[in-house]
């Protein structure tokens, strides 16, 4: 009985230490944020129904695609991803999925309030610069319905939510400031296959010269997430996407303004990309603890034996 004791006691104060000690210093070190379910409180919610006709021909009025690209509508970026960072510091994202990906709230504030929809006052504006993506100030018309006609517009375009991917919601919210090694992605795009070694060095050269202007832009070059759902875990991060100012308090970060569903896909595809082996993993773990149970059992019981013997 008193090997059983023993391991009792060790057992109990590994608990101890892993339920107790642990939890409470990581929460004095990186204090707990609950998630609010990205229902963007401080957001307004969009008081005109949207016309999605008329929000097509207010996006087109507006000047919106001298910044951004709508491939599915047949209308190409204005500027390869090097020159719009040359220009705004990043490269602006193309609109195609956005009524899928965003949050309609989020949409209508980033359009009449850039800044404040991204959480990022304390960058620019505070701190005496000027945000590069200008504000919507109507056309003459009623400027709540205008907005709310060009979140219309980008909701009939988007695909259906699911026909969202993961790896498509991963590009739309994350994939213009973070590479992805582990998926051969870059700030530019997928990373192609060469024949040649000087194509790949001339498609290295723009990546470099891309994050670059995106550390200027931001302060530090953002980091590969390829290890980050292991690193950090899923809560982090998806509370991170949420409200990057509530863990980080003045971060360069902006507020994604993505919805719960394609946070849900994020978090899927950074799952597939960082941790493939993860359910394997898991199962293996269960495998090894009962072994291990079962093989303290019978070294107890085979201890018992021979000092029997002895006795």
């Amino acid at each position: 009985m008193k090997e059983l004791k023993i391991l009792a006691v060790v057992v109990f104060f590994t608990l101890l230490t892993y339920w107790g000690v642990e939890p409470y210093a990581h929460s004095v070190m990186h204090p707990h944020i609950e998630s609010k379910g990205f229902k963007y409180d401080d957001l307004k919610p969009l008081a005109k129904k949207g016309d999605a006709a008329k929000g097509a021909e207010t996006f087109m009025n507006a000047g919106c695609i001298g910044c951004h690209g709508v491939k599915s509508q047949g209308m190409p970026a204005p500027m390869d991803p090097n020159a719009a960072a040359a220009s705004f510091g990043v490269n602006p994202p193309d609109l195609s999925d956005a009524g899928a990906v965003y949050d309609a709230k989020f949409l209508a504030d980033l359009i009449a309030n850039p800044e404040h929809a991204l959480m990022v006052e304390h960058k620019f504006s505070k701190a005496g610069r000027s945000f590069p993506m200008t504000a919507f100030y109507g056309l003459g018309g009623d400027k709540d319905q205008e907005i709310a006609d060009i979140v219309a517009y980008l909701q009939s375009i988007a695909p259906k939510a699911e026909k969202v991917t993961p790896k498509m919601a991963y590009e739309a919210a994350c994939g213009r400031c973070h590479a992805m090694h582990y998926d051969k992605w870059t700030q530019i795009g997928e990373r192609p296959t060469f024949k040649y070694k000087i194509d790949e060095l001339k498609f290295e050269e723009k990546v470099v010269d891309y994050q670059d202007k995106l550390t200027k832009y931001l302060g530090k070059l953002p980091p590969d997430l390829s290890m980050y759902i292991r690193s950090r875990g899923e809560h982090y991060i998806n509370t991170f996407m949420e409200d990057p100012q509530a863990l980080l308090p003045g971060t360069a970060m902006p507020r994604v303004g993505v919805n719960k569903e394609s946070a849900e896909k994020v978090l899927e595809y950074l799952t597939e990309v960082g941790d493939r082996k993860h359910a394997e993993r898991d199962s293996v773990g269960k495998i090894v603890m009962i072994y291990m149970f079962i093989f303290a059992f019978l070294a107890y019981l085979w201890k018992q034996s021979i000092w029997k013997e002895l006795h």
